[in-house]
């Protein structure tokens, strides 16, 4: 039995990434990548094995948006439970890292030099009009209008956003 544990544990334990995210906030507008299939993100992603969260954070943004973010501050923390496109299904976990940001006054929003693969172009999108866009990841459908109120608001508080799962009968 023991035998066959080692070879069962990745089917049993999600891989677990971190990912930092920059939210960014100008005149009640926000700054989104516009991705492949109308959907639309934060700025940011995955962590690197020994980068610091905050490094992770600038590295994303100067490759998605090309530009590094001033005064980066968390704001909030999410569990995200994805599915994967593999053979058999799998699952990966992500822990969110939504970072408040502020960007240089003169910023053009434009591609940075390594915009992800499905990254089609970088834009600033009135407050407003968020409930009517399509997000990945799904959570930020629901949890980004609040948390711009807050940060509109001057709130400082961290909080944890809850888990998220793209299969609510996961």
């Amino acid at each position: 039995m023991s035998d066959l544990l080692p070879d069962l544990l990745p089917d049993l334990l999600p891989e677990v990434r971190n990912t930092a995210r920059a939210l960014i906030l100008r005149d009640h507008q926000v700054l989104l990548l516009l991705k492949q299939g109308g959907r639309y993100a934060l700025p940011g992603g995955a962590q690197d094995t020994g980068e610091a969260l905050e490094d992770a954070l600038q590295r994303e943004c100067l490759e998605e948006i090309g530009a590094h973010v001033d005064e980066p501050a968390l704001v909030t923390v999410c569990d995200v439970f994805k599915r994967k496109d593999t053979l058999p299904p799998s699952r990966c976990h992500l822990v969110d890292f939504i970072f408040l940001c502020r960007l240089p006054a003169d910023y053009v929003p434009g591609n940075g030099p390594r915009p992800d693969k499905r990254q089609l172009d970088v834009c600033w999108v009135n407050v407003e009009a968020l409930p009517e866009l399509t997000f990945t990841p799904e959570y930020l459908s629901t949890w980004l209008p609040p948390l711009i109120r807050a940060a509109e608001q001057g709130s400082t508080t961290v909080a944890y956003a809850g888990a998220f799962h793209d299969d609510p009968t996961a």
